[in-house]
């Protein structure tokens, strides 16, 4: 997982534990899953918008 071992996830958890406190994590956690699972969507959708538009482009005739 990008080198990350056990003890450096478990600094970064510290880290946030003191900036944030316990009360902002579970907070903190919910907002950066749904920003991953919104640029995940994002990023399946977007080849299809582009190949629509592709065959949009191809279908009118040329001016």
């Amino acid at each position: 997982m990008f080198g990350f071992g056990t003890p450096e996830l478990l600094m970064i958890g510290g880290v946030l534990l003191v900036i944030f406190g316990p009360s902002k994590l579970p907070q903190l956690g919910a907002s950066l899953g749904g920003a991953i699972k919104s640029f995940r969507k994002a990023s399946e959708e977007e080849p299809k918008v582009i190949n629509q538009v592709k065959a949009d482009s191809s279908d009118k005739p040329a001016a």
